[in-house]
């Protein structure tokens, strides 16, 4: 594997909006009545401070906006989301002001056993106006492939632990289209069922792993009952529109793991919650 010294970064100043975040929780079905202004940013909800501006002239032929920070042209037209380290250090209260800081720290070249690939990784920092450290710390590691090479690595059907808690969730086509309308995210595998299909060679449109991870962290606050300081994801293989997605949630020397499963019981999505 061969690195790349690469170092770009951007700044942007961005207001966590009340209209933000009560879309994210209708996309949710979410009751909204008590966000305003002052209220603090549910857990997870961050994601639409996240979003690239990219011009649609400058967009990929995939329709992906990017990775929040210019990249250099790899000749690797095709993308997913291999995981994300999230911490979460402080509180950002909604209508604040917020200074994003996004960075590539890492470009991997390396030979698969299926050609060429890269691993691009990127750091996010939300820091709320007048902070001095950051109140959320995003590590985001894209993998990048040729055109028409297969890009997901086959699901497994192993489990670390014992299941304590589960829940089915089905994202459908309205719930793609509103997570990647509010993180500005118009890569065609998850709006444009054709492309993912002909193109991409996906059976349906694919669920954004922003929103896997989102859904995830749902589950664990909503039915688990736990709000994690940090959470670590591992992003097996695509999970599909309109296919019932299984959470399932255990405890494992101590820490909580949970998975998410597709409609065959295969691990697509694992997520570690991390300790202080």
């Amino acid at each position: 594997m061969s690195e790349t010294s690469f170092t770009t970064s951007t700044n942007a100043h961005q207001t966590c909006t009340v209209t933000d975040v009560r879309r994210v929780a209708a996309m949710l079905d979410c009751d909204a009545a008590d966000i305003g202004l002052g209220s603090i940013l549910p857990f997870g909800w961050h994601f639409p401070l996240l979003a690239g501006e990219t011009r649609r002239s400058a967009l990929r032929a995939d329709g992906f906006p990017g990775l929040g920070v210019e990249m250099p042209d790899l000749g690797l037209p095709r993308v997913l989301l291999g995981g994300r380290l999230v911490r979460y250090l402080g509180n950002i209260p909604v209508g604040s002001t917020v200074n994003r800081t996004s960075e590539v720290k890492k470009l991997d070249h390396k030979q698969s056993a299926s050609g060429p690939m890269a691993l691009a990784t990127i750091v996010h920092e939300l820091r709320p106006e007048g902070s001095d450290q950051p109140a959320i710390v995003e590590t985001q590691t894209y993998l990048l492939f040729p055109a028409g090479q297969r890009n997901a690595a086959p699901a497994t059907a192993d489990q670390a632990v014992r299941a304590e808690v589960r829940k089915t969730v089905t994202p459908d086509e309205t719930m793609l289209f509103q997570y990647s309308a509010l993180g500005f995210n118009s890569h065609k595998i998850h709006i444009d069922r054709d492309y993912a299909r002909e193109v991409e060679g996906h059976p349906d449109l694919v669920v954004n792993g922003g929103l896997t991870t989102l859904l995830l962290t749902e589950f664990l606050g909503n039915d688990v009952g736990i709000k994690p300081v940090g959470i670590k994801t591992r992003h097996r293989a695509p999970l599909y529109c309109g296919r019932p997605i299984e959470f399932v949630a255990g405890r494992h020397e101590g820490n909580w793991r949970v998975g998410a499963h597709d409609e065959q019981g295969r691990l697509a999505v694992e997520l570690e919650v991390l300790a202080e």
